[in-house]
């Protein structure tokens, strides 16, 4: 059973949500406040945080970026309208996925799922490749699940994690953010390339010894990216 941290501040817009989650077998942790939210991530245990953008006081970039420091919880965040400052803003604070208000809890808890597979590991391309793999500065430990940079642990979020184990399963070939999307995020429709743009720039701050010329993840302007060649 997952554990649900679920921080939104309209009243009804929460029970609501808390109690679709709850019936769908999750236990859900409701606050109103980025504030309560970081405070019940220091004291219990939670598997994902559903996080409402829009905040009184700590708004919910802030808190986002504060989760990250934390560790690599995964994020959902509740954004009141597809506005692409909005949602490009929460995505390079380090959320995983988005969902637009007013929220259809059906779409919600298949995200929550989608993103707990990450987590746990489940349904990684490339899982049989068992073993260490060198890609210049770059080790990535499939079996393991750990990557690092010149011997140093690089501290991934499960989405990134499988974003780069995906890129890395075939060096050279050419990924389309659609396959990307389908792979890494589960989104099987026509989905939002920027969930995938905004988690490279951040696999790449962690893994490229310059992002703005990237070695490991590499643009295909008008198609998509490939891992490599090194």
């Amino acid at each position: 059973m997952s554990q649900v941290l679920l921080i939104e501040d309209h009243q009804t817009v929460r029970d609501g949500l808390q109690l679709a989650l709850t019936r769908q077998g999750h236990t859900v942790h409701a606050v109103e406040t980025g504030e309560q939210g970081l405070e019940r991530l220091r004291t219990a245990q939670s598997d994902v945080v559903v996080l409402d953008l829009m905040l009184p006081g700590m708004d919910g970039f802030e808190v986002c970026r504060r989760i990250r420091q934390l560790g690599d919880l995964p994020i959902i965040m509740l954004t009141a309208r597809n506005d692409d400052m909005d949602v490009v803003a929460g995505l390079e604070a380090g959320a995983d996925d988005y969902v637009v208000k007013p929220v259809q809890a059906r779409v919600l808890e298949a995200r929550i799922r989608a993103v707990l597979r990450r987590t746990g590991g489940e349904s990684r391309r490339g899982g049989d490749r068992a073993g260490l793999e060198q890609h210049g500065a770059l080790t990535i430990d499939r079996a393991a699940l750990v990557v690092s940079k010149d011997g140093a642990p690089v501290s991934l979020a499960p989405t990134e994690l499988r974003l780069l184990l995906e890129l890395s399963h075939t060096p050279g070939q050419v990924l389309s953010r659609q396959q990307l999307l389908e792979a890494v995020w589960e989104h099987g429709y026509l989905g939002d390339s920027r969930l995938v743009d905004a988690c490279v720039q951040r696999v790449r701050a962690k893994i490229e010894a310059d992002s703005s010329a990237p070695v490991f993840i590499q643009t295909v302007r008008g198609f998509g990216y490939r891992f490599g060649p090194l």
